[in-house]
């Protein structure tokens, strides 16, 4: 899986730091945005936005990173796109089981189905039916800094699903190199004031987590973000 920067907003914290200083005619946008996101002021991060292509994610993923409605999504189509060279995502818990032989037979048998149909004729938009949930796709999504930070909170968390959780950790190891003013204190409540999960995990994470980029995570030279 990976996840690309395609473009952001150009000169994201001045914009934000505006905003906030607008609201009480203050004439430091810098310490107004910091005021302003200290407060929970958060309606300043609507005014920029960032564009990501993520590569090599799964549709069972998918459907949970898609419940953020406040971004946009364009996603590859099954119905146009004929299922070619197909990789399937598999989760370590199965990899290492004795069930990871009977689970791989199990997607090739599916994808075989699959191409079997479409040679007699059955379309792409039927036979994708009895595809997985493992299937990889990839798609473009487009958010403001308000509800990344908002898909951070709940994402990042150690109880998030492991995929979406490498994606939103990506996403924002991207965000903070690219704006930090934007993103400091980012991420599951824990790291800026205590977990909110009925069971916590006993495992707190730390804004230091996000500093240095994933493998999977990918800015372009900036002069290509903008």
């Amino acid at each position: 899986m990976k996840v690309i920067l395609l473009s952001h907003t150009v000169d994201a914290a001045a914009i934000c730091g505006e905003a906030a200083a607008i609201c009480t005619a203050s004439a430091n946008p810098e310490r107004s945005l910091y005021a302003a996101l200290a407060s929970g002021h958060d309606s300043v991060l609507e005014h920029v936005t960032f564009t990501f292509r993520i590569k090599g994610l799964s549709r069972a993923a998918l459907a949970q990173l898609t419940r953020h409605r406040l971004a946009s999504f364009d996603v590859e189509s099954q119905r146009h796109v004929k299922l070619e060279d197909v990789r399937m995502v598999m989760p370590d818990s199965i990899a290492r089981s004795e069930f990871l032989l009977e689970a791989e037979d199990l997607l090739n048998k599916s994808m075989d189905l699959y191409h079997r149909m479409l040679a007699a004729g059955i379309p792409p938009e039927d036979g994708r039916y009895i595809t997985t949930q493992a299937v990889e796709t990839n798609l473009i999504m487009t958010a403001n800094a308000r509800e990344l930070r908002h898909l951070f909170k709940l994402r990042c968390c150690n109880r998030a699903q492991w995929e979406i959780r490498g994606v939103a950790d990506a996403m924002l190891a991207i965000c903070k190199k690219v704006v930090p003013e934007l993103f400091y204190g980012a991420g599951p409540s824990c790291v800026s004031c205590g977990c909110m999960e009925a069971v916590p995990c006993g495992h707190r994470r730390n804004d230091k987590d996000w500093d240095i980029l994933p493998e999977q995570a990918v800015v372009p030279d900036e002069d290509c973000c903008h």
